[in-house]
């Protein structure tokens, strides 16, 4: 009988789920609206039915062992969602005991960056690392660590915000109500911002000028610099320049084998990996230098937020 894990995805626009096997393959998925329900106690059981509906579609037998479920400011010793700013439903919401009225399956819930962090150890590009970083460069900049091969949750279970390490102090305004952070500058929305001050601050010409500013976005940014536009080569160059003095000093903290960048930013290929990685190596301290390897994600896909949420399932069998 096949063993399987259900994955769930929590985002701020749609929930993906599915169910997956032990070596990555995700036999079946689907995904709902999260911002079509205004009570939580209405997604919770939507969610649960369709995930029902899913199991029920197998043809062959098998077991279920776990429910993974990544989520923004997801809490993995609690099981809650606590004070997501992207999500419609506000304070702390348990999810691990909402899932309990329909599935009587273990629950392990996670932040959505810490769930790909395990999703990359379990079946993809750190399989086999005891030690390495990853870093999503999505709309904002997400991480996880993992040492001596156990992700790092921190007393409280919110350790491995690099996203919200502040570069520019007093720079620009983030959505954690701060100023300065790391995803205001190195996320796609980060490049975006940075595309439009460029356009604003200066005269030079650019593929991008025909676009209005709301208009912009980093898909369109990386099309412009493979066009040689110099005004995104420029965006790319900054974006980089940051994004690489960040993992400069994690590395200086974390000691870690490689650094995987995962996220819409990080399929922009050597517009952003080849400057990172020179940025990264110029600001590092003489010890590390040359050592730490900065690579893609190996969950690139359609499939890729599924795998990580499941992957906490897998890892607790480990």
């Amino acid at each position: 009988m096949k063993q399987l894990a259900i994955g769930i995805d929590i985002g701020g626009t749609n929930t993906v789920f599915g169910l997956v096997d032990k070596d990555g393959n995700c036999l079946a998925e689907n995904k709902i609206s999260t911002t079509a329900f205004e009570d939580i106690n209405d997604y919770v059981k939507e969610l649960s039915t369709e995930i029902k509906k899913l199991i029920s579609s197998l043809k062959e037998e098998h077991e279920i062992i776990g429910i993974g479920m990544g989520a923004p400011n997801g809490n993995y010793f609690r099981g809650t969602v606590e004070n997501a700013p992207n999500l419609k439903w506000k304070g702390i919401i348990n999810f691990k005991d909402l899932f309990k009225k329909y599935f009587d399956y273990p629950v392990i819930l996670t932040n959505d960056a810490n769930a790909a962090a395990i999703g990359e150890m379990v079946y993809g590009a750190a399989k086999g690392m005891k030690d390495f970083v990853i870093v999503t460069l999505g709309t904002g900049v997400g991480s996880g660590f993992v040492a001596n091969g156990e992700l790092i949750y921190g007393n409280d279970g919110f350790a491995g915000e690099l996203g919200h390490t502040i570069i520019f102090p007093e720079g620009r305004q983030c959505g954690c109500g701060r100023k300065g952070c790391l995803e205001t500058y190195s996320s796609a929305t980060g490049i975006v911002r940075t595309v439009n001050d460029m356009l604003r601050d200066s005269t030079e010409e650019s593929l991008l000028r025909k676009y209005s500013e709301k208009e912009i976005t980093s898909k369109i940014i990386y099309e412009a610099a493979k066009a040689n536009d110099t005004v995104a080569l420029e965006a790319f160059d900054f974006t980089s320049r940051v994004l690489g003095l960040a993992l400069a000093n994690t590395v200086a903290i974390t000691s870690p084998e490689a650094i995987i960048l995962f996220g819409g930013l990080s399929q922009a290929g050597d517009f952003i990996f080849k400057p990172t990685k020179m940025y990264m190596e110029y600001y590092m301290l003489n010890n590390f230098k040359n050592k730490v390897k900065l690579i893609p994600s190996a969950l690139i896909s359609r499939d890729a937020a599924v795998l990580g949420a499941s992957a906490l399932v897998w890892k607790s069998k480990m």
